[in-house]
């Protein structure tokens, strides 16, 4: 595996303090993914089954409600989504539909077992940073919300 490619990945959210061998372990049968402008990585209620690292272009994150689809997040390279269904092992909570021209790493529910088993420390480490990430995300939506609350009230 490149140096360069696991230090790339080590300056991500999701991979922050993981060790280089763990990165490999992580990585080694993921899946390389391009998904054209407009097109989506998935879709809300979908299975989920892994996650994505987003290496180029920009994506964004829709909710749908009562038919229309709203644009909740935008994500960039480095940025990482689909980590809610692993932790919760329910469908998709959303839509990533690409803004952009984008390219993803696609790693499995299957290569993070596998880390639990070869290192539950990692492994928890790991799931931590998914945990900061989701927390961020709730954070930004409270304040969001409470924003268009004080605007519209």
């Amino acid at each position: 595996m490149e140096r360069l490619r696991i230090e790339q990945l080590q300056a991500t959210p999701l991979f922050g303090a993981i060790r280089d061998d763990s990165v490999v372990r992580l990585i080694e049968d993921a899946r390389d993914v391009r998904v054209e402008r407009g097109g989506y990585f998935f879709r809300e209620g979908d299975p989920g089954s892994s996650l994505f690292i987003l290496q180029s272009g920009s994506v964004e994150v829709l909710q749908g409600h009562g038919g229309d689809a709203y644009v909740i997040h935008s994500l960039a390279a480095g940025d990482f989504f689909g980590e809610m269904s692993l932790l919760d092992l329910a469908p998709r909570s959303a839509s990533v539909r690409a803004a952009e021209d984008c390219s993803a790493l696609e790693i499995s529910m299957a290569a993070l077992y596998r880390l639990y088993e070869h290192d539950v420390e990692q492994f928890a480490l790991l799931e931590m940073n998914m945990a900061r990430e989701v927390s961020r995300r709730l954070r930004h939506a409270g304040e969001t919300i409470e924003k268009l609350r004080r605007s519209t009230g």
